[in-house]
């Protein structure tokens, strides 16, 4: 039982140093250009978790740090072949 509390409060703890982002792009359009984003942004030393949406044409990243590089982001979609339109950092 102690063993589930302390990771529980570890992980709370671990993400209050996390940042959620949102980007909209435009260009997402098929598969492959999910799977070109994803493995993008999994090759980042800051990014923790991606997820791409074909139909909301978003990327969603969870970054290690509480200030994430916000033009690395937008310069990855760029990088990657797409137009970032949109980026949020929640």
């Amino acid at each position: 039982m102690l063993k589930v509390v302390v990771i529980l409060i570890l992980l709370s703890i671990s993400s209050l140093w996390a940042k959620n982002v949102e980007i909209d792009v435009f260009g997402l359009t098929c598969p492959f250009c999910v799977d070109s984003l994803t493995r993008k942004f999994k090759k980042m030393d800051d990014v923790k978790s991606v997820v791409v949406s074909l139909k909301l044409k978003k990327v969603r990243l969870e970054t290690k740090s509480d200030k994430p590089d916000l033009k690395a982001l937008k310069q990855a979609v760029i990088d990657a072949g797409f137009t970032p339109v949109k980026i949020v950092a929640k």
